[in-house]
């Protein structure tokens, strides 16, 4: 079975952090890991598509009871109805989170990713969390993420 890596980020995100998802996705896929995340819009969405483009497989773990709200690049869309308590389901699946950007969804879910004992690289905003390992961009997350995990 595949590693999978959970890619937590914002909801909502411009074109700069939307390519460092994209980019992430990218390498999650061509290191021969599944991506999964909440599988929605913003950072998800751009994260799986990269991952697609590159011929990788994508969970999305939706808060809601309906499987449309999921992006249009999420190969497996698992309805839970949990809310925003889904975000312990999205990063204690991951053998390791990576952060791209977010607000107070991605903090929650930065913290029960360190409480479950997954490691954590953020890309951007997070980097000054005690625990969290500081990447400068998608390829040296990558780098981090392979150095903790293997393939």
């Amino acid at each position: 079975m595949k590693k999978r890596i959970s890619v937590i980020g914002a909801g909502e995100c411009g074109p700069d952090v939307e390519a460092v998802a994209h980019r992430l996705g990218t390498l999650i896929a061509q290191n021969g890991f599944d991506l999964l995340c909440g599988g929605r819009m913003g950072v998800q969405r751009a994260a799986c598509r990269g991952a697609k483009e590159a011929g990788g497989f994508t969970i999305g773990l939706l808060p809601g009871l309906d499987f449309t709200q999921a992006n249009e690049f999420v190969d497996v869309p698992v309805v839970t109805g949990l809310g925003h308590m889904r975000n312990f389901l999205v990063v204690k699946n991951g053998a390791a989170a990576v952060a791209v950007e977010g607000g107070a969804g991605t903090l929650s879910e930065i913290g029960l990713a360190m409480k479950s004992g997954i490691p954590v690289v953020a890309i951007g905003r997070w980097s000054g969390v005690d625990g969290v390992r500081a990447a400068r961009d998608a390829d040296e997350a990558m780098d981090i993420v392979l150095s903790l995990v293997g393939r």
